[in-house]
């Protein structure tokens, strides 16, 4: 799934740009809108030093949820998924968001933290897509008459795996049981390398409006390093297309911290980036997590770029898609003015979920397909990995659910709290102590405090009355102050690594 965030309002978004100073061991990157001097004179003081970087560089979540998944558990199962599923229904009036998950793939990247399939067997798929169907039958049902549906979106895997007729019934099937707004977000993750003009030509025509294409990196070095060969002219080929078709929003992954990344070559995948001028950007951090995706071991750690270059890579990143005149969104997407993001971003209306940032928000979401993570009435849900037995428990009639999460009072707050902070880069704190009926300073009275210790204290946020506003040098630490409000990350403290760095 592809992880897509508000921040304070201005003409434009800060640059960060390196300043070379006496000694190597603590160079100081600063954080400044393009052309504008800093307001003290003193450039040191908007620096972000590599102490900062070793200060704030360690394991933390990326918030695609709140509580996240780590706290899921096997004892939420079908049935209670059932019970949520009941409740969502009586909202009759409210809109939906589904995610279908198609995890095939005919190679793997080396850089991979997606729940995939590697298989060059098509019949593997068209089994698959049958019980993906019945599945999405037993839900639709559950849900009663709440069918429309203003997010929808495939993921994988690569869901430009399948044949354009395989695409064509897995959509029809979608249309059986639910209404799809003319205005929703219809969104599905391709990779250039397998992609035809005939299956774009069929996504369109059956109304998908969002295309989002994984490049990670053009350099060849890179490409090799991890197992993903992907050429310029095919990758450049593909958005001409799209464009052509009508697609609405093209968005680029982008993935720093890669092996044998340099700041050259990563300025030079941005150029090619921008020359192809897409709606979005997405530059995400490499989630180094060998521990958890065991074929990430093939990675060389030495040709692993250290804290300080990466953040190097992302200020490379960052100056020249500012310059070009993309918009900087939320921690790590970028995108061009007129773009859904960047109004929503100015509104102070973004979303989150996990299929990113979003500009068409619903009160609950559905995953179909294996791994797929559903958040329904309070809860979330998250079907099982493996098929044989997602197969079975779709066989005997009922819900794939593996495990879930069902939150209490405690953890609705926090959500949101972490949500807004991720999102808009700005907790209204008077208004959030409205909705949850609580005094706010008493309530998070150790946050606070440990706050003004830490990123107040080092320019990464600012207390104001009735609000908490993440700062231009806070970006990059903003995963750091949510951590904050993470009670299950307080209580637990796991001595084993869990989730990827933050830097």
């Amino acid at each position: 799934m592809p992880e897509t965030r508000h921040f304070e309002r201005g003409p434009c978004l800060a640059l960060l740009c390196v300043v070379p100073v006496s000694s190597p061991h603590d160079v100081p990157v600063s954080l400044l809108t393009p052309g504008a001097p800093p307001a003290s004179g003193d450039l040191a003081e908007q620096a972000v030093t590599l102490q900062l970087l070793r200060t704030y560089d360690r394991p933390g979540p990326r918030y695609t949820s709140y509580p996240t998944a780590v706290e899921f558990h096997d004892g939420f199962g079908p049935d209670a998924y059932a019970r949520h599923l009941a409740a969502a229904a009586r909202h009759t009036d409210a809109p939906l968001s589904l995610y279908l998950h198609l995890p095939f793939c005919e190679s793997r990247c080396a850089f991979c933290g997606c729940s995939v399939i590697v298989t060059k067997k098509r019949h593997v798929a068209a089994q698959y897509l049958t019980y993906l169907a019945r599945e999405i039958g037993m839900v639709a049902q559950a849900l009663g008459r709440r069918r429309r549906v203003v997010q929808y979106h495939w993921g994988g895997g690569t869901p430009s795996y399948l044949s354009p007729e395989q695409m064509r019934d897995l959509h029809a099937e979608v249309l059986r049981h639910f209404t799809i707004d003319p205005d929703a977000e219809v969104a599905l993750e391709v990779d250039p390398r397998v992609t035809s003009v005939a299956q774009l030509e069929t996504l369109r025509a059956l109304g998908f409006n969002r295309l989002s294409l994984g490049v990670q990196d053009f350099d060849d070095e890179v490409q090799r390093a991890v197992n993903r060969v992907q050429g310029v002219e095919e990758t450049g080929a593909l958005v001409a297309h799209a464009r052509a078709l009508g697609f609405a929003s093209v968005n680029v992954d982008l993935i720093y911290g890669l092996p044998r990344q340099t700041v050259e070559s990563f300025a030079r995948t941005i150029d090619t980036v921008v020359a192809l001028r897409p709606d979005r950007v997405a530059a995400y951090s490499f989630a180094h997590v060998p521990w958890i995706r065991a074929h990430q071991k093939l990675l060389k750690v030495e040709e692993l770029p250290s804290a300080d270059r990466k953040l190097q890579l992302f200020a490379e990143a960052r100056t020249r898609f500012l310059a070009a005149g993309y918009r900087a969104i939320g921690m790590d997407h970028f995108a061009l003015p007129d773009d859904d993001l960047a109004r929503a971003a100015d509104a102070g209306t973004l979303h989150r979920n996990f299929m990113g940032y979003t500009t068409r928000p619903a009160p609950d979401v559905i995953g179909f397909g294996v791994s797929a993570i559903g958040d329904v009435a309070g809860a979330f849900a998250q079907n099982t990995k493996k098929l044989s037995t997602y197969y079975q428990a779709i066989d005997a009639g009922r819900a794939p659910v593996e495990r879930g999460y069902a939150l209490d009072a405690d953890d609705q707050l926090r959500r949101h709290v972490i949500s807004q902070l991720m999102c808009n880069l700005r907790l209204d704190t008077q208004a959030t102590a409205g909705r949850f009926a609580i005094d706010f300073e008493a309530y998070f009275a150790r946050e606070l405090s440990e706050l003004a210790e830490g990123p107040v204290a080092d320019g990464f946020l600012e207390i104001e009355p009735g609000a908490l506003r993440v700062t231009t040098r806070g970006r990059l630490f903003v995963r750091n102050i949510c951590m904050i409000f993470d009670r299950h990350l307080r209580e637990k403290r796991a001595a084993t690594p869990v989730f990827s760095r933050t830097i």
